[in-house]
């Protein structure tokens, strides 16, 4: 017995050894689940990483509304710090239940065609290749929810299309978009064909991209095959125009902030308290993807058409709006027109050229986008600083915030009002000396500093490493 006890005990002390590793094995392998995973599983392009955008409107832009007239702007827009071009769609548009004289853009006829009224494909190419010259990028809009009525996929394949429970064509469900008909994703050959598109334009005339429209319309598990087979061809760009944290994960770059659009208006057009907006800022700290984009605006197409123009909704806060939509986590976009002073809606179905003849706001643009470029804080997704709250004795008045980043630094004051404002900050965590963009003077913080603010009026700090 004393002889196999002996035998025994190694044995035993194997299979505690064994059972030991195999629980801290364990363990150790459990614990992954409990650290942080990032929700954007998708690698923006590196030239994204302090990027701002710009949407043009070729059909009003000049007086001409084509391709080479628009190029001669180009120049402009790179000196004052635009990066991305952003094209409404280009496509040939249907003519079969039309609106208007010229139609919608966003009725399309051929998605692997060009819109004869701004030019030919080699136009297009051109143009592509005069923008990736200057050191900028294009991506193009676009339709991937509808059609229009006589694109010849309603008769080759009407079984692509939703239909009425009469058997019709229809346009979007609840939409009044009478110029389209409405497609039907639960589609395969659908599906495929749509991405082939894609493919197309970005492997045949080198785009760095799209804008999505109405992009939650069309299923998200298309849009995350769709930027995998895009991302073989080349690193591209993806905006959709929807609001939702889903299509982050494996699809866009970058999704609309109408929220932060409704948040100021309700402000300066609205006359409401700015609680709405400290809110948002609130809920893009804490709720947001932080490597996710948000594209932030006083204006756009939709909103130019069909909600007023950017004088309308802003009014005397408009200079405040702008610097706040550079300063707040995203990427600025600035409308075609809106540095000329655009203060009327564009007609949406016919021509309606725009007047050029000044630049007011360029300026402004040029020195907000040039910080935006230089200092890291101001970078987007992870590559630029999460803003914090800056805590004052005006909060009915006057927003406050720092960003901070690499060792650069940015604090943002604005009076978001229609009164004047003597203000103190409790800027005890953001002491050191600074530079105001707009004067250039040096401002030292202590701690609890007081700024005097004009109504609708900012500084900006910016500290560089």
């Amino acid at each position: 017995m004393k002889q196999l006890f002996a035998f025994m005990i190694p044995a035993a002390l194997l299979l505690v050894s064994g059972c030991n590793s195999s629980t801290k094995d364990g363990a150790t392998n459990s614990n992954d689940r409990y650290k942080p995973k990032e929700y954007v599983e998708i690698k923006h392009p590196d030239w994204t990483k302090n990027a701002t955008i710009y949407e043009v409107n070729i059909r009003q832009y000049t007086r001409e509304g084509t391709f080479k007239a628009f190029e001669s702007h180009l120049p402009r827009l790179k000196a004052m710090g635009i990066d991305i071009i952003w094209l409404m769609p280009i496509h040939p548009i249907g003519v079969e239940k039309r609106k208007g004289t010229l139609g919608s853009e966003y009725s399309v006829r051929d998605y692997f065609g060009v819109n004869p009224e701004f030019g030919t494909e080699a136009d297009f190419k051109h143009l592509v290749d005069k923008i990736h010259a200057m050191g900028m990028h294009i991506i193009i809009d676009w339709v991937a929810n509808h059609s229009a009525w006589d694109n010849p996929l309603a008769k080759e394949h009407p079984d692509w299309y939703s239909k009425t429970p009469e058997g019709h064509f229809q346009p979007t469900p609840w939409y009044d978009w009478d110029d389209v008909i409405d497609f039907d994703y639960e589609k395969p050959e659908l599906r495929k064909y749509m991405t082939g598109a894609l493919v197309y334009w970005v492997k045949n005339f080198n785009i760095d991209g799209y804008r999505c429209d109405t992009a939650g319309f069309v299923p998200t598990d298309f849009w995350d095959n769709a930027r995998a087979e895009l991302d073989a061809v080349k690193p591209v760009f993806m905006l959709a125009e929807w609001e939702s944290r889903d299509l982050h994960k494996k699809a866009f770059d970058m999704t609309y902030s109408w929220t932060l659009f409704e948040k100021m208006t309700a402000v300066t057009k609205d006359k409401k308290s700015m609680a709405g907006l400290v809110e948002y800022m609130a809920h893009d700290v804490s709720t947001f993807p932080r490597n996710g984009y948000r594209m932030l605006f006083t204006d756009n197409h939709d909103m130019n058409s069909w909600n007023g123009n950017m004088v309308a909704n802003f009014g005397a806060g408009l200079k405040a709006s702008m610097v706040l939509c550079t300063l707040i986590n995203g990427m600025p976009l600035v409308y075609g027109g809106q540095e000329a002073g655009l203060a009327r809606s564009l007609k949406f179905f016919d021509k309606d050229e725009i007047d050029w003849s000044e630049f007011p706001y360029a300026p402004l643009y040029t020195t907000l986008f040039g910080l935006k470029h230089q200092n890291h804080a101001l970078w987007n997704g992870n590559s630029g600083g999460v803003m914090v709250r800056i805590f004052n004795d005006k909060p009915d008045q006057v927003i406050s915030f720092s960003r901070a980043n690499d060792g650069d630094q940015v604090i943002a004051i604005v009076n978001y009002s229609d009164k004047p404002a003597t203000v103190t900050l409790d800027s005890k965590y953001q002491k050191g000396n600074y530079t105001e963009l707009f004067t250039n003077k040096e401002t030292s913080i202590q701690g609890d500093d007081i700024f005097e603010l004009d109504p609708w009026t900012y500084q900006v700090l910016v500290k560089r490493k």
